[in-house]
């Protein structure tokens, strides 16, 4: 029996392909292992997002090339195979084989040719019409949490992103598939299941059969009602677009328990000049309404974003929207990058005028900003207890457990390993910079 080591990079989506891909070759005969020097295959799942995570893959095949053992069939899936294609295999010595983002259901196929003596194979092919989207319980990145893709790809094509070269157009599931995976998860004990795709309230399916009875203005929100109704106990959703986020969907948070309190809004600028050359479709007085409206919500909705400093063209009046825009919204927490070029992108051809120490100095005080204001925010949190589902030992230290509340807070307790996979009521008693630190009140 072959024994498969597979590391994923990047993002919800990547982590997703890799539990099927994982399910798919034990199945049909490999074992999967977690240490990498007794593995006869290496899969690296890759993402293109960030300049660093391509140069991870390049350091990575590098030190297994020459850790000193006989050296594995070493296999590239995800963002950079797809874009990068056959062009790897001039690029990086070692590599034996490419698999592109919908063609990881015929893994298998490309190791079989390489163990037969083939070289550099690729298969960047479409998905196959009957691809199982299941994942095996030993192969779940947590026996308690799943994601649930509904919509692959992206049309949206902001300037700066790679996405929708290297995901492909938008494309949305079925709603009576993702329904009865939701059904079949909470049968086998799942407690909190994640909806994910690079814009998950853009899903608009062939047909609404199966929504037909849900209210709701979008697809999205009838999708959100018709999950809710499953009665798995937590729903999650990840990644929202501005431009797709309507009323209904906080409508649907408020009047279903089990759609948890939090939303992930991304805002990448404060300005409507710079948001308009990353081709955002949308303005800030629009997106500050959709915050107030989430404000309002009886939920305690939490609110986390992302960011880009240093977009071709940025001014320090640019910057300083951005600035005013994160004290407005008062995130919980926001992701902030630095801007750099991704080829094949429009704004790969705008001019980069923003110093490497511009960009650096424009990160730090917007990272300073954001701090002091989530750690406001998170006070609110002092003395309150949240459901905190129980999903693994803590690092920081012998008896810890460690969960996510439904407002997505990483929450550490002391308990006993019989809490691992159930939801307990924590009285919050400490504030971190990251994280909070509560005591359990009472275990469902």
């Amino acid at each position: 029996m072959k024994k498969v080591y597979l590391e994923t990079f990047g993002c919800q989506m990547n982590v997703s392909d890799s539990e099927r891909v994982a399910t798919s070759l034990s199945s049909r005969g490999f074992e999967l292992t977690p240490n990498e020097e007794s593995a006869d295959i290496v899969l690296l799942n890759t993402c293109s997002v960030r300049e660093k995570a391509e140069h991870k893959l390049y350091a990575r095949v590098g030190r297994i090339r020459n850790s000193g053992r006989e050296k594995p069939v070493i296999g590239v899936m995800g963002c950079v195979a797809q874009l990068e294609g056959e062009t790897l295999f001039k690029k990086i010595a070692g590599v034996d084989f490419v698999i592109g983002t919908k063609a990881v259901g015929r893994v298998k196929e490309a190791i079989d040719r390489v163990l037969k003596g083939d070289r550099d194979v690729a298969d960047l092919g479409e998905r196959e019409p009957n691809y199982d989207w299941s994942v095996a319980d030993a192969q779940r990145n947590s026996p308690y949490v799943a994601f649930v893709p509904i919509i692959e790809g992206c049309n949206k094509f902001c300037t700066y992103c790679i996405v929708p070269f290297s995901r492909g157009r938008e494309i949305s599931l079925a709603a009576s598939e993702i329904v009865r995976q939701v059904l079949e998860l909470r049968r086998q004990g799942v407690k909190e299941v994640h909806l994910i795709g690079q814009n998950v309230n853009s899903y608009r399916p062939i047909s609404d059969s199966g929504l037909e009875k849900f209210r709701g203005a979008t697809p999205f929100s009838k999708l959100l009602r018709a999950v809710a109704a499953t009665g798995i106990e937590r729903i999650k959703f990840n990644t929202s677009f501005p431009r797709d986020f309507h009323a209904d969907i906080v409508e649907a948070i408020n009047e279903n328990e089990n759609l948890c309190n939090w939303v992930h809004l991304p805002v990448q600028s404060g300005s409507d000049r710079v948001l308009k050359a990353m081709r955002r479709g949308h303005a800030i007085e629009n997106y500050t309404k959709k915050i107030d409206n989430l404000r309002a919500s009886k939920r305690n909705i939490s609110l986390t974003t992302d960011i880009i400093v240093g977009f071709p063209g940025e001014t320090g009046e640019d910057f300083e929207e951005t600035v005013k825009v994160v004290e407005y919204c008062g995130y919980d927490a926001a992701y902030i990058f630095k801007y750099s070029p991704r080829p094949g992108t429009p704004a790969f051809e705008m001019a980069d005028d923003v110093t490497a120490d511009e960009k650096t100095e424009r990160f730090l005080r917007l990272e300073a900003v954001q701090r002091e204001r989530q750690n406001k925010n998170l006070q609110r949190y002092l003395n309150k207890t949240l459901q905190v589902l129980t999903e693994k030992p803590s690092s920081r230290g012998v008896g810890q457990l460690s969960g996510h509340s439904t407002c997505h807070k990483v929450v550490n307790f002391q308990g006993t390993a019989d809490m691992l996979g159930k939801i307990v009521n924590a009285k919050i008693s400490e504030i971190k910079a990251n994280s909070l630190f509560g005591e359990v009140a009472e275990t469902r």
